[in-house]
């Protein structure tokens, strides 16, 4: 039954971040998240990256009261929101934004559609008319383009 709750959390983890990127990172914390579409912060670390601290911290908090009540149903809701965060650091900042230089020239048809909407998001410099707020999943034309490449 745990294994089921942090996988099912990891997957809900997909629609909660696209709410918060739409309506709270495009929203009223644009302060924080403008420099990573804008690119007007000339070091490494970016305004953004403290969405790391801001969400890790309720993670944190629920591993650790699930941990104090004999690792309850918090502690595995936290294990699948941390996995999820993990997966988001290592393809968003690893893979997209090369922060590390990676998969560079990956063929992989998911890939390179998760790659190409996230771009697709990037090309609006402001907080509005923004598109492909997802992660993991995104809009079915950008895997139609590389999907179809294989046939």
């Amino acid at each position: 039954m745990n294994f089921l709750i942090v996988v099912a959390t990891f997957f809900v983890m997909e629609g909660i971040t696209w709410l918060t990127h739409k309506y709270i990172m495009h929203g009223f914390l644009w302060a924080l998240h403008k420099d990573h579409h804008d690119h007007s912060n000339d070091g490494h670390m970016e305004k953004n990256d403290y969405f790391f601290v801001i969400f890790a911290v309720p993670t944190i908090i629920l591993m650790y009261y699930g941990t104090v009540q004999n690792f309850n149903h918090w502690f595995y809701i936290a294990i699948g929101i941390a996995l999820y965060g993990m997966a988001y650091f290592f393809v968003h900042d690893i893979f997209i934004h090369q922060r590390i230089k990676f998969l560079r020239d990956t063929q992989n048809p998911y890939l390179l559609a998760i790659r190409r909407a996230h771009k697709q998001h990037h090309k609006h410099i402001g907080k509005e008319k923004g598109e492909c707020f997802g992660f993991l999943w995104v809009p079915v034309k950008y895997f139609k383009m590389y999907f179809s490449k294989n046939k």
